[in-house]
Parts: structure tokens; C-alpha cells; sequence
């Protein structure tokens, strides 16, 4: 237990240091582009002296460097993010909370969709090698996920709703609506093909080593020796480590898809924050991100540790 627990404090002492230089790249980047929040917001109005008092007030006139050192005072030593510039003064928590939100439930139906075909999709083909059904299989999904969502999105809308009025266009009715069929599609085609591959490949391994062929030898059917044997040295692995790193995405949500469909998450607000150069939302959205990556990163190691114990050996010391 004492290596683990140092382990996972080695781990998290990296933590300040990511969001550090993070936080300072998306700063700089953030005030290098043209234009300011001051003059996007304040339309045909005009007067020079308005604008520096309304610069002054945000320090926005002050050396980048200072800008900086004054937000990370304010973010580390009172947790205050700052205003949004958009949504008038409005803190920044209680603004993208409700969207994260949104998103998160849009993420998850999209998510388990992504793993209850793609992991299907792996193994079938991994049963079928060497014949055509291993990369008809496979090629079907890779063909929907090199389409882009910007292509994916306007079709379903095109056949789904407008020719067949099955599904509404877009908007965002709730979490049991038929407004979260459309999303939910268009965010899990491209993912599925990524799963299926991985769980195709780490199948293969499983069916050739050597337990498997002496449950063969026992009699075992197929069944059984798949769900029993192969999947739990195959697909915990993989499902472990890809729905870690895929739960950050549910935080993030799906930019191009929320912002075609008028989904009020947290994808669409940050095409609209960085449209609208609002530092402090831009600021916020990143570390949240970074953060939950940096986390999720850390989950996986740690199931990873607790399920194969040559892992365990080798990293926990």
C-alpha cells in the first residue's frame, strides 16, 4: 500500500506543474490573436477613452507578463477565475456548469453507444480472420469515421429530419428525448471504428496464447472460452484504458456537432468564447480539460495496477 500511495503522490505532484504551463501557453495565445474582448463587444461603439478605462478596469493594458502573474494570484490564492467578458461580469463556474452539463449527458449516451458496437464489432472480427467478414467488418466503421462531422452531421439532418421527420433538427430537449438520437449518432460512428480495431487486436493476442489452447483441448465451446477466458485478459484491459482517457471527451463535449445542432453544451460555448476572445472562459475550459485529462490518466494507471500484477510489480516499487 505505501508504494502505491507514493506512487500516486509522485503522480499528482506533476499535476501543478502541467496546469502551470498550460494555463501560461493558452494565456499568451489567447491575447497574441487580433482583437480584444473590449473591442468585439462593443459593436459600432467607438470612443478611445471608453476603452481604456474598460481596459483598465480588466488590467487588459497592462505587460502580458503582469497580466499573467495577477491571474494565477487570483486563481491560486482566492479560486476566483475571473469574469466572463461576454455574459457581462457573470462568474465563470456557474456559467459553464449547466453546459458541461448538457454535454456530459450527450457524451455518455454517445460513449456507451461507441463500446457496445465497437467491442462487438473487435471481437466478430477477430473470430473471422483470414476470411472476408475480419476487414468488411472493420471497413465499414472506417469508412464512417473518415467521413468528417461536419459532412456526418448535415446528412442525418438531411435524411432523418427533413426527408423522413423521424428526429427533430436539432436543439436539446432533455436527456430522454428524441433530440439525443441525432448527436449521439454523429458522435459515436467515428469512435467506433478506433474501439473495434483495438479490441480486434488484443483479441487476436488472447486466442493465440496458450491457456486458450488448453481450454480447446478440455472441450471447452467457443462461447465460453471467449467470455470466460478471452475477454477478461483482452477487453478489461482495453475497455479500462480507452473509457479512462475517453471520459475527459465527455467533459469536453463535441464542438462542431453541439454548434450545428444548436445543443447548448459546453462545445458549442467554446466556439463561442473564442469567437468572442473571452479569456477567462477560454482560461477556465482549458485547465478543466487539461486537469481531468491529467486525472483520468491516472485512474487508468491505477486499474491497470490493480488488474494485471505484472504492471503492479514493475511500476509500484
Amino acid at each position: 500500500m505505501d508504494g502505491l500511495a507514493g506512487y500516486i503522490l509522485r503522480r499528482l505532484m506533476f499535476l501543478p506543474l502541467t496546469l502551470l504551463v498550460v494555463s501560461f501557453a493558452t494565456f499568451y495565445i489567447t491575447r497574441w490573436g487580433p482583437g480584444s474582448p473590449i473591442s468585439v463587444y462593443s459593436g459600432q461603439y467607438r470612443d478611445p477613452e471608453a476603452f481604456a478605462r474598460v481596459e483598465h478596469k480588466y488590467g487588459l493594458d497592462k505587460p502580458i507578463i503582469q497580466q499573467y502573474g495577477i491571474y494565477v494570484e487570483r486563481v491560486v490564492l482566492h479560486g476566483d477565475l475571473g469574469p466572463s467578458f461576454r455574459l457581462r461580469d457573470r462568474s465563470i463556474p456557474e456559467i459553464i456548469g449547466p453546459k458541461i452539463w448538457v454535454s456530459f449527458r450527450l457524451g455518455l449516451y454517445a460513449f456507451i453507444l461507441t463500446f457496445l458496437v465497437g467491442i462487438p464489432i473487435g471481437v466478430f472480427a477477430a473470430t473471422k480472420q483470414g476470411t472476408w467478414l475480419d476487414p468488411f467488418a472493420i471497413g465499414t466503421f472506417l469508412f464512417f469515421q473518415s467521413i468528417p462531422v461536419l459532412v456526418t452531421v448535415p446528412m442525418l439532418v438531411l435524411v432523418f429530419a427533413a426527408k423522413l421527420h423521424w428526429l427533430p433538427p436539432g436543439g436539446f430537449d432533455g436527456m430522454f428525448s428524441k433530440s439525443m438520437i441525432l448527436p449521439t449518432v454523429a458522435l459515436s460512428l467515428p469512435g467506433i471504428a478506433g474501439v473495434a480495431r483495438l479490441a480486434r487486436a488484443t483479441t487476436l493476442v488472447s486466442l493465440h496464447e496458450d491457456f486458450v489452447r488448453t481450454a480447446r483441448a478440455k472441450g471447452l465451446d467457443e462461447l465460453t472460452i471467449m467470455t470466460r477466458h478471452v475477454a477478461r485478459n483482452s477487453l478489461v484491459p482495453v475497455m479500462t484504458t480507452v473509457i479512462g482517457l475517453s471520459m475527459v471527451g465527455l467533459l469536453e463535449g463535441a464542438l462542431f456537432t453541439e454548434t450545428l445542432l444548436g445543443i447548448p453544451g459546453i462545445g458549442r460555448f467554446i466556439y463561442e468564447s473564442v469567437n468572442g476572445r473571452d479569456y477567462n472562459v477560454i482560461q477556465a475550459i482549458v485547465l478543466l480539460s487539461a486537469g481531468a485529462f491529467v486525472l483520468a490518466n491516472l485512474v487508468v494507471d491505477l486499474a491497470l495496477i490493480v488488474i494485471d500484477p505484472r504492471i503492479r510489480a514493475g511500476r509500484v516499487r
